[in-house]
């Protein structure tokens, strides 16, 4: 009988630590690293050749929306094509649990917008066979996973189980029995298995304001108090573990910070702060928050930044773009059906106030949006110009120029916006921060839009690759191993004897992320927009090979990670 389940031959492992690279074997044993070093092959039942290839610990990627998709995409993609073998999911307050059978429906609608997750998907594809947080869980449990799941507990239907609907959406303080309700349910989702606790904390209107309700309210974590946050701390706290997420905008940035710095020191525990993003036209922004992390570093106060380091763009039509919330008069008029929007859009009365309003927080100049789908032949002569050139080219206002042809291709006619950070100088500078995460993928949400889950083999290939801007071994440190100690899970996003067997081989001189493209993969007939790797030769996920030449192999190896951990070492301890 072979002493080793696995061993992968030959490989340039770079073991997650930040120490230097080594040419060396790694054996597997029950989903653990059990050897590394010379390591013959008889002595194990499979070798996996890795050689000229990086051997290095799967990506571990802390923001994500796969809370819905996991009971259908066991990939949990495009996460899984990318390297990544662990995500947290129940970011920025939104989820599914605690929901009464009665609020489902609702629950579902409010993601449609502020996560642009399809309704007919979420309606076909979700067992709905728990009502509280720990049934969600179990449920998560119970279902075929290749990725290992780790979850936050969102505040969002935490508020509105305790408050109602409509009180939690109103911004009222929640009473003494309320907070004590709602921090009584948090403790009851932390004993199973939470990693902690996350809230959006952005507002209705204005830069920062464009993740809204279906109904384009605000989500009941965006009125939450401060107050109300600072108990959820003390929970943290009194129980000395677990960590928080939030996204913050409120228009005040010195109290934001004052405020997040509090929830660190109130709980004693770290939080981490969404999004440290470089603006092209406002470099300020970012060296203010990267100057405010390093104090909070100095001083010892647990903040860290997760940094939109993608330059992922968008691609969109207004039968369902949500992202130009920010300004009131184009949230009013992407509400709604696409026949209401049509409507709307097409309205000459409201065409002054969208003129005014030009959004640019998510998308950079309105004027740079590019046409890369006619809808009509009409338009045709219009493929790949910016909105800007067929302004110009119409002698209309650039807002007009780009509804006249939307509202007469039924709104069907697609476009694409680079993210406003395309300046290497100062992506650098984020990157430059040792502290600062990479990420921000979305990963299940925007999937219309987005395919920010390719950030991982995108650091690889721009940030390092590319521009040398950092080594592969800090890269590696960034990807795996400093967000799964925010997790809680330190053991994983590390290649070290006794840690789970999560490793990715892959071809570093041949890595590449691959176009988009539109797959028909969802429930309820829906599509979506993936962009697939190449480069990958092996994932494994708890020593099971989960990805073999960028192909799935079907093997559901993943687990639920309740506090950091597997379940089924959880299960032993309870026992014991």
């Amino acid at each position: 009988m072979a002493e080793f389940d696995k061993v992968i031959k030959g490989g340039m492992v770079i073991d997650g630590s930040r120490g230097p690279r080594y040419l060396s074997d790694v054996a597997i044993k029950d989903g653990k690293i059990a050897e590394i070093g010379h390591i013959d092959e008889n002595r194990a039942a499979e070798v996996l050749d890795a050689d000229g290839m990086i051997v290095a610990p799967g990506f571990v990627d802390l923001h994500t929306h796969y809370d819905a998709q996991l009971f259908w995409d066991p990939y949990c993609s495009i996460s899984s094509w990318h390297g990544i073998t662990t995500v947290v999911i129940g970011n920025c307050g939104f989820g599914f649990a605690p929901v009464a059978p009665e609020a489902r429906e609702r629950a579902m609608l409010s993601m449609t917008r502020v996560e642009a997750i399809p309704l007919a998907s979420m309606k076909e594809g979700m067992p709905w066979d728990w009502e509280t947080f720990p049934e969600y869980l179990d449920s998560v449990d119970r279902t075929p996973k290749a990725m290992n799941i780790v979850p936050y507990v969102p505040i969002g239907p935490i508020l509105i189980s305790v408050m109602g609907l409509e009180d939690a959406k109103s911004g009222r303080m929640p009473t003494d029995e309320e907070h004590k309700e709602m921090c009584r349910i948090l403790e009851e989702s932390l004993d199973a298995g939470g990693c902690g606790w996350s809230a959006q904390r952005l507002p209705p209107t204005g830069p920062g304001g464009a993740q809204l309700d279906y109904d384009g309210t605000a989500m009941p974590t965006d009125v939450m108090s401060n107050e109300t946050a600072l108990e959820f701390a003390k929970v943290l706290r009194n129980r000395n573990a677990g960590h928080m997420q939030t996204t913050m905008v409120t228009g005040d940035p010195k109290a934001d910070q004052a405020h997040m710095e509090d929830l660190a020191k109130v709980s004693g525990r770290p939080i981490v702060f969404n999004v440290v993003q470089a603006t092209d036209t406002k470099p300020h922004i970012h060296r203010k928050v990267l100057a405010w992390l390093e104090r909070c570093r100095e001083a010892g106060t647990r903040v860290y930044g997760q940094g939109l380091t993608t330059d992922a763009g968008f691609a969109f039509t207004f039968v369902d773009w949500n992202l130009f919330d920010e300004c009131p008069a184009w949230r009013e008029a992407t509400v709604g059906s696409p026949e209401e929007r049509l409507e709307k859009l097409a309205d000459p009365e409201r065409r002054p106030a969208l003129r005014e309003q030009i959004p640019e927080f998510v998308l950079g100049p309105f004027e740079n949006i590019v046409l890369t789908g006619p809808a009509s032949a009409d338009s045709q002569k219009w493929l790949d110009h910016t909105i800007g050139q067929i302004a110009e080219q119409t002698g209309k206002h650039p807002v007009d120029a780009m509804l006249d042809i939307v509202v007469s291709e039924n709104l069907e006619t697609e476009f694409f916006s680079m993210p406003p950070n395309g300046k290497l100088e100062y992506l650098k500078e984020i990157v430059d921060n040792p502290y600062v995460l990479f990420g921000v993928s979305d990963g299940g949400a925007h999937t219309k839009f987005l395919t920010a889950g390719r950030y991982p083999t995108e650091t690889l290939v721009k940030i390092v690759r590319e521009n040398k801007m950092i080594s592969l071994e800090d890269a590696h440190w960034r990807l795996a191993s400093l967000p799964a100690q925010l997790a809680g899970c330190p053991e994983r996003g590390v290649l070290r004897v006794g840690a789970p067997a999560d490793v990715i081989v892959y071809d570093y001189e041949n890595l590449e992320v691959l176009p988009s493209e539109v797959v028909h993969d969802l429930p309820g007939g829906e599509w979506r927009r993936v962009q697939r790797a190449k480069g990958y030769k092996y994932v494994l996920i708890n020593g099971e090979v989960t990805i073999v030449d960028d192909e799935q192999t079907n093997k559901y190896s993943g687990q639920l990670l309740r506090h950091g951990r597997g379940s089924k070492a959880i299960k032993r301890a309870v026992a014991a």
